[in-house]
């Protein structure tokens, strides 16, 4: 079969959705009508609702173990060990991606099988009666915003990209949509789907019964997100709009939090396993079962460096996740998130600084590493962090600066006046922007935000010089020279430009 890649992405979802024939003699098309008929019953959009979820679990899309498209291409977390240092993982953290790297077509492809799956569904579901109307509004909800949070994803790393928001099935209807479209049509196509789902009946809040499942206030975190990477990334000229309008749907989402003060919220409760389906900061989260071979969490194990159990009881022979010792500067003397979220491992084989921030040690999962920790999308300080940024950009500095001090108080910190006093803090820190970016790096650090945080806050050429600024001894192997204004975006993979070298042009720099 000739290789069509992106053009096949829009039809694989008929596998997963396909139902099984009885006569396996049938002389038909065994692939005709298999969508249509898979969409009879309520039940059979449920089910394909949650196959759109179970897809983000993967580490080839937005999962745990994501950290190679996101903490990996930032000043987070990287690879210091011989062995790590070679081959194309090593390309995002070393800033030496090429159109060819196998590991990042590979994430193209399993983000587009998501929406080819939400596209599917969405074309389908009219063809299903429903008992009550505001079922099946919440179903659609639930795709179009999952469509539109993988969007957003893959519009901030590649910029320009293919958008598809329709079952694609003959040929030449996969042909006629493989192009790139301008990035501000596929922030129009985004805003769309979640002002669709903000006027759905679904929930204000997660509860007991839809843990995992997305509310009004995702709903509202993610377009306050959008609106601000519009404000400070796209139209100067919608600048001011954009961020009242990030101001409306991140105040919208902070009010639906059913607790009074972040304060009375333990950090360590965030990411406790006996605590994630009660934790009223968590917003939206992928659910783990602990002790289950498929479906529980390894992040605590894979974490873990040789010769310690602070993550997990399974046994590490490897350095765990390893953490820039530039981050490792960043943390405050006394920041109770740097002690609770990084460790130095004293293992003669590793000697350097590891994650310890998601941690299973149970003894009913014992040494098998299958833990429960839910993998956190969202959560109210970010929430509370972009309103702080949104308040700086608007010049509502003092708002701006209450927010900022409801994550610092959490953190056993002193009030951003107070540490402004401090020389270190304001030679590192000489702006209000800055320590914001600062604050967000440590309290969501490992929480795959930080990609993300840096390329909203600078330009491209800020970027460049951000990185260059820094100390060569901070990253290892990864050679900050190598980061330049092509790093900005991802290169477009090759199996795709070669589709159409016109249509599926690549980015500059690559």
């Amino acid at each position: 079969m000739k290789n069509i890649n992106f053009k096949l992405l829009c039809l694989v979802a008929v596998l997963a959705l396909g139902s099984c024939k009885k006569d396996f003699l049938q002389q038909t098309n065994p692939d005709a009508n298999t969508i249509a008929n898979s969409f009879k019953t309520e039940n059979d959009v449920l089910l394909a609702v949650n196959g759109c979820y179970a897809l983000l679990r993967s580490g080839n899309t937005v999962g745990e173990g994501s950290d190679l498209w996101t903490d990996q291409r930032s000043d987070d977390t990287g690879t210091n060990d011989n062995q790590s240092n070679a081959g194309e993982p090593f390309g995002f953290n070393n800033f030496s991606l090429t159109p060819t790297n196998s590991y990042l077509y590979t994430h193209w492809l399993a983000m587009y099988n998501i929406i080819s799956n939400c596209n599917i569904l969405l074309s389908n579901m009219d063809k299903v009666t429903f008992a009550k109307p505001e079922t099946k509004q919440r179903y659609k909800a639930e795709a179009e915003f999952i469509r539109a949070y993988v969007y957003f994803n893959l519009v901030r790393k590649w910029g320009d990209i293919p958008l598809v928001t329709k079952q694609l099935i003959t040929k030449e209807e996969v042909a006629a949509n493989t192009f790139r479209t301008p990035q501000a049509a596929v922030y129009t196509q985004i805003l769309t789907d979640l002002k669709d789902a903000l006027s759905s009946p679904l929930p204000n809040t997660q509860a007991t019964g839809t843990i995992g499942r997305i509310s009004l206030a995702a709903v509202n975190t993610l377009l306050g997100q959008v609106y601000l990477t519009m404000a400070t990334t796209q139209d100067p000229a919608n600048k001011t709009a954009n961020l009242n309008n990030a101001l409306t749907n991140l105040t919208a989402a902070y009010n639906a939090k059913t607790f009074a003060n972040l304060k009375d919220i333990p950090y360590t409760d965030v990411f406790d396993v006996t605590k994630k389906s009660t934790c009223p900061e968590l917003i939206w989260q992928i659910v783990n079962i602990q002790g289950d071979p498929v479906y529980s969490s390894s992040i605590a194990a894979n974490n873990q460096a040789k010769g310690e159990t602070i993550n997990s009881l399974k046994s590490s022979s490897g350095v765990g996740n390893n953490v820039t010792h530039d981050l490792v500067n960043d943390y405050e003397s006394n920041d109770l998130r740097g002690a609770f979220s990084i460790k130095y491992a004293s293992d003669p084989t590793v000697k350097d600084w590891f994650v310890t921030k998601f941690r299973d040690v149970t003894p009913a999962i014992a040494k098998t590493g299958y833990g429960g920790n839910d993998w956190i999308l969202m959560r109210y300080a970010d929430v509370i962090l972009m309103l702080a940024e949104v308040n700086m950009y608007l010049d509502n500095n003092a708002v701006a600066i209450q927010y900022l001090d409801m994550v610092r108080a959490r953190a056993g910190m002193p009030t951003y006046e107070v540490s402004s006093q401090d020389p270190t803090y304001s030679s590192k820190y000489s702006t209000l922007k800055l320590a914001i970016l600062h604050e967000r790096r440590v309290e969501l650090a490992f929480e795959h935000h930080r990609l993300f945080d840096l390329l909203r806050t600078f330009t491209t050429d800020e970027l460049v010089a951000y990185f260059h600024s820094k100390k060569q001894a901070d990253f290892g192997s990864a050679l900050l020279s190598n980061f330049t204004t092509k790093d900005r975006y991802y290169p477009i993979p090759f199996n795709e430009t070669k589709l159409d070298p016109v249509k599926m042009y690549q980015n500059p720099g690559y």
